[in-house]
């Protein structure tokens, strides 16, 4: 009895212990296969994760080549679009630079000459611009300036009897017979250059017209219708017939008129129009 008393101790000590044994051992197991699920549940995330990211680029990617396609065939002509889709398959797209095909086509080297070869863009116009020639501008026509008789005619190269001078001498112009305060009229269009009281023929208006022409109008009483700078019209009134001028002050009333091509004095009864 004692000896048995004395295993049970022993035996219990030893059951104990293999209890502890086998419980840490089961422990550790536990722990290993919790450690190695881990580990290959955290793989299968990380891996699934990875396809997730690579699903994810690849759409990414492939939006980007179909925009891209998308891009570059919207700016096609329709004879491009059908050339890339011929037999299904797509060409390959080759860059090239233009700018220098421009510049081969259009210079050919020959030594150190450089000669250009570009098309003139005026060679398919053949419709040749008329050269503009200016028209010459023609004489003006100059009509009499009062109407009337003319009492002593034109004289540059001739004398004739002046009865207030009493003298034979030359006469320039002409002198129109008319009444005082009758209205004297521009001979031709032109442009007064000058109002003045010469000395000798009195209140005088001069009008200056095209191709060197100059009417002077004088022995006149006023000139209170036009001032000096201004731009007339041929039967445009210049003045009124008076008795200003010094040296025809015994002659009867009349307009002392003259004409003058280049500042040379011409007989008016040659160019005035009745």
């Amino acid at each position: 009895m004692r000896r048995e008393n004395r295993r049970r101790p022993v035996e219990d000590g030893l059951d104990g212990k293999k209890m502890l044994y086998i419980t840490g051992s089961v422990l550790a197991l536990a722990v290993i296969v919790f450690v190695i699920t881990f580990l290959i549940y955290g793989n299968k995330l990380n891996h699934n994760t990875g396809i997730a990211k690579t699903n994810r680029n690849n759409n990414t990617i492939g939006n980007l080549v179909a925009s891209e396609e998308t891009s570059s065939s919207m700016g096609k002509t329709v004879n491009e679009m059908q050339e890339s889709n011929t037999d299904g398959q797509n060409t390959e797209k080759i860059a090239v630079n233009t700018s220098q095909m421009t510049e081969n086509n259009n210079t050919t080297s020959q030594g150190n000459h450089t000669t250009n070869t570009k098309p003139n863009e005026n060679q398919g116009n053949t419709t040749t611009k008329p050269n503009k020639t200016t028209q010459p501008v023609k004489d003006p026509e100059f009509k009499m300036p009062v109407s009337g008789e003319i009492i002593k005619e034109f004289a540059n190269n001739k004398l004739v009897y002046s009865s207030t001078l009493d003298v034979w001498a030359t006469h320039n112009g002409v002198d129109i017979k008319a009444d005082k305060t009758t209205i004297v009229k521009a001979s031709a269009d032109g442009k007064v250059v000058s109002i003045k009281n010469d000395p000798r023929y009195g209140l005088t208006v001069i009008v200056e017209h095209v191709n060197g022409y100059k009417t002077i109008y004088a022995n006149l009483l006023s000139t209170e219708f036009v001032v000096e700078g201004e731009e007339i019209k041929q039967g445009q009134s210049l003045g009124t017939v008076g008795n200003t001028a010094s040296f025809e002050v015994s002659d009867e009333p009349h307009l002392h008129f003259e004409l003058l091509k280049e500042n040379e004095q011409q007989d008016p009864e040659l160019y005035l129009k009745k």
